[in-house]
């Protein structure tokens, strides 16, 4: 040890204590191995995530162009644009057509599928490359031969229907020759998920379908490719500007290069977001961890610190050499962390790149990384200044009989506003920089008051253990006495495993609920089929079909139109500040209605409903969530452009909607006569009394048969292909969940590990005294056991609120505790305390009792 032979003191203070520091890291890192691991995970995760998320956004930014098919991409609903608007637009650029809807296509031997039908015409695609299976030329594709129009078809529907390259199908009145699989489009991703596989096919196809009637839920896309020399943004933003001054009704969707999937962005960025609280959660794990850890060191260097303040040192000094410990521990760990979250971008391309749908482009970004290694500094630093700043005013006899007596020193008020200003510093990071600051803030407010519920769970353990009668059983009264004797493990025990378990117990029933909502049996009363485009004329006969082919079901029928809202209370859609739930209506265009009736799963909750004979000004009913996320009220205006007419309204009332259901119902309801003389279809469900799948397929059939117009959509597939997304979703929060399992464990484990020299010491003396090693098992085994316990039923209360909040305030679905996966978790927290706390039992009953006692 070296000696210091004067105080350590102005302006030397810092590189002093660097070097001193550092002298005493060069003895190694035992002792650190849990606080580095724990800050390496906490930052793995937020850096992984980071990265990963910032390598995807680059992907779609510089795939913008083929991504959206174009520089910029114009489409209507349920109506083709006008010649002189198509006319302006090809003077700007080369323009290709796209139109797609659902459709009914039917095998040979009379199978039918659901398929998203996409026509296009022969400039398709203007940029990126059409992946066919065997390739060949699109007019080959999809040209007309021998009375059948050329089709490509995703492998599932070949596969669905027992087809093969070659064989024939039909979509309505017209035939079509499969020639290809499409195995691969460039503009997939600008379309959103798809209910059904891919079918590929021509314009004059579509068109020969008969398919395309007044009202059809068409969605017609005319993409534009400027000329190379016209392409940046500025030029991109001047012709959208003057498109919409040359056609201010026409109700456009407008998307350009740098926005080709909206969408698609947004959930990119939540998910991150939620996957970065996640990391987080795992930091904060580690933060325990890193408490433990330096309250370990201080503890093992007692005697240094004393020979530092006897030597002359200051409090002060002492307080600076082992800050800068912590620092540059933390900066090891956050270093480890960094490398390993840098390199996820390219070990996910390397091992999956021709798997993934996604443009991944594999970079280091370090805005991301210098985030990381922010987050990772501050946690060190928020939880290791308590016991850093306990040694200030500890005198040298206290130091040096603390090796025997733990005492309690509350650290003095300048390191505690330090510690203050570093929590407020991480707190300001962590909401600022969210996307939904509400949730972060939510996430801030949620772990503050989870550690103190731990806290306050460890101080209940304690004292109830306290309170306890004396057993008879010395192994029994050993193990109660040590939950709260001096220097018990029970704090460091549950906070350590508290807080894993509280998210992990919170992600199981998020995922249960999930799976349950998509995957599992649907709600009650739930409708079996949707059917879509239902021609006006054709409304009434459709309805007593299916009340005669399902006697025993309920039919509900609805008019339907599509539309976007321009404005409300006078601002523009794209100036409208809506919260996060409520900005997805403004984004496109949206089903609308009109009824004299309220519609059913529908509560006004504000305003008076018009009633059945109501004939004057338009009017309209809004969802209450979405009215309040949009700073609406009663009697705002709003304009919906329909069929490129723009409609006024103003909010008659304000409806909640149960949406989990699954029946007809919109967010916007109009009163009757506001889309008078408009073109339109009707759509409708059928709820059966008993579902099955033969009588389903019977359903489908004799609908085509009947109305070959209508598509049927079973609502069992629909829930299953959402189903699926839902469950990647899931596997990939899973993942980083465990990271923070992986930091509790390892916590865990610090904490014990700092209690071992403790441990080996009642052994000692226990066994000296004639204990077995047999009834020291036990009774710290009982020990570990009840800890654990009480710590897993605090984990499952608290996690299991926290999914509930999330799953009925976040996603406003119901919520169903998941008993199953709860008691998983208690029993697999037991197993690791109970397993942890006896190989460390075992490894203080092998210390030979004459060596322990020497040195008392």
């Amino acid at each position: 040890m070296s000696t210091i032979s004067e105080p350590i003191g102005g302006g030397r203070t810092t590189a002093l204590s660097v070097r001193y520091a550092l002298r005493e890291l060069r003895g190694g890192l035992r002792g650190f191995y849990v606080f580095i691991a724990c800050i390496a995970l906490g930052v793995l995760a937020i850096a992984g995530v980071g990265s990963v998320s910032a390598s995807l956004s680059d992907g779609l930014t510089r795939e913008g162009r083929t991504l959206l098919g174009g520089d910029v991409a114009f489409s209507l609903f349920q109506r083709e644009a006008k010649l002189e608007e198509v006319a302006f637009l090809r003077t700007h650029g080369e323009v290709s057509l796209a139109a797609t809807l659902r459709a009914m296509v039917r095998a040979a031997d009379g199978r039918l599928a659901l398929v998203e039908a996409k026509a296009v015409d022969g400039a398709y695609p203007l940029l990126g490359h059409l992946d066919l299976k065997p390739a060949m030329p699109l007019g080959d594709l999809l040209g007309e031969r021998d009375g059948a129009f050329g089709a490509a078809a995703d492998p599932a529907l070949l596969a669905r229907l027992d087809l093969k390259v070659g064989d024939t199908v039909t979509i309505d009145k017209a035939r079509f020759q499969i020639r290809s699989t499409l195995e691969a489009e460039p503009d997939k991703l600008s379309g959103g998920i798809g209910l059904g596989p891919r079918f590929l096919t021509s314009e004059a196809a579509l068109r020969a379908t008969q398919l395309l009637q007044p009202g059809s839920l068409v969605r017609w896309t005319y993409r534009v490719r400027l000329p190379d020399n016209a392409a940046d943004d500025h030029a991109t933003a001047a012709f959208i500007a003057a498109a919409r001054e040359a056609s201010p009704s026409a109700g456009w969707e407008i998307r350009s290069r740098s926005n080709a999937s909206p969408q698609l962005e947004r959930n990119i960025t939540r998910f991150t977001q939620f996957l970065t609280l996640v990391g987080l959660a795992a930091l904060l794990v580690g933060g325990v961890g890193v408490a433990n850890a330096v309250k370990s060191h201080i503890d093992r260097r007692t005697e240094v610190i004393a020979a530092f303040k006897a030597l002359g040192a200051t409090s002060r000094d002492v307080f600076g050499i082992y800050l800068t410990q912590v620092i540059v521990l933390a900066g090891i760990g956050s270093v480890i962390g960094l490398c390993a979250g840098a390199a996820l971008p390219f070990v996910i391309v390397g091992l999956l790149g021709k798997l993934l749908p996604l443009p991944v482009v594999p970079a280091l970004h370090p805005d991301e990384l210098a985030l990381s290694f922010v987050y990772g500094l501050l946690t060190a630093l928020a939880f290791g200044l308590w016991p850093l700043g306990r040694v200030h005013d500890v005198p040298v006899a206290a130091l040096f009989r603390e090796a025997v007596i733990a005492e309690f020193h509350r650290p003095r008020w300048r390191y505690l506003v330090l510690m203050a200003v570093v929590v407020a510093f991480l707190v300001a990071v962590v909401i600022g920089l969210a996307y939904d600051k509400r949730i972060a803030a939510i996430f801030v407010a949620a772990s503050v008051l989870v550690f103190a519920l731990l806290r306050g769970v460890a101080a209940l353990v304690m004292a109830t253990a306290r309170r306890l009668p004396r057993s008879r059983l010395p192994l029994v009264r050993l193990a109660i006495t040590n939950i709260y004797r001096p220097g018990a493990l029970t704090p460091s025990v549950v906070l350590s495993l508290g807080l894993g378990l509280a998210v992990l117990v919170t992600i199981t029933q998020i995922d249960g609920n999930l799976r349950r909502q998509f995957l599992a049996q649907l709600p009650e009363q739930a409708p079996s089929f949707f059917f879509i485009d239902i021609p006006s004329t054709e409304a009434d006969r459709f309805g007593t079909f299916l009340k005669q082919l399902a006697p025993n079901s309920k039919v509900e029928e609805v008019p339907m139109l599509r539309g976007r809202i321009v404005s409300a209370r006078g601002v523009r859609a794209e100036d409208i500040k809506a919260s996060p739930d409520a900005e997805w209506v403004l984004q496109s265009d949206r089903g609308l209605t009109y009824t004299g009736e309220v519609p059913k799963g529908s509560k006004v909750v504000e305003g008076q409903w018009w009633g059945a004979e109501y004939n004057g000004p338009p009017l309209v009913s809004i969802e209450k969530r979405i009215a309040d996320g949009m700073g609406l009220k009663v009697g705002d205006e709003i304009v919906v452009n329909v069929l490129g007419r723009d409609i006024t309204a103003h909010i008659g009332n304000m409806r909640n909607i149960d949406w989990q259901g699954l029946g007809i119902n919109f967010v916007l309801v109009f009163s009757p006569g506001a889309f008078k003389g408009a073109p339109h279809t009707h759509v409708a469900t059928l709820t059966e009394a008993r579902a099955d799948v033969t009588d389903d397929a019977q359903v489908i059939k004799k609908v085509a048969d009947a109305f070959p117009m209508v598509t049927s959509v079973r609502v069992r597939e629909v829930m299953e292909t959402i189903g699926a997304v839902v469950s990647n979703l899931a596997l990939a929060i899973r993942g980083a969940s465990a990271v923070t399992l992986i930091s509790a464990i390892l916590v865990l484990g610090g904490a014990l590990a700092a209690g071992h020299r403790h441990r080996v010491y009642d052994a000692v003396i226990l066994k000296t005294l004639g204990a077995t090693r047999l009834r020291l098992l036990g009774a710290y085994g009982l020990e570990y056991l009840l800890i654990g316990l009480a710590t897993a039923v605090f984990g499952v209360i608290a996690g299991s609120v926290a999914a509930w909040l999330i799953v009925t305030r976040l996603m406003t679905l119901s919520f169903v505790w998941q008993a199953g996966s709860a008691a998983w978790v208690v029993l697999a927290a037991l197993v690791v305390t109970v397993g942890l706390g006896l190989v460390g039992t075992l490894l203080a009953l092998n210390q030979k009792p004459a060596s322990v006692l020497r040195n008392l």
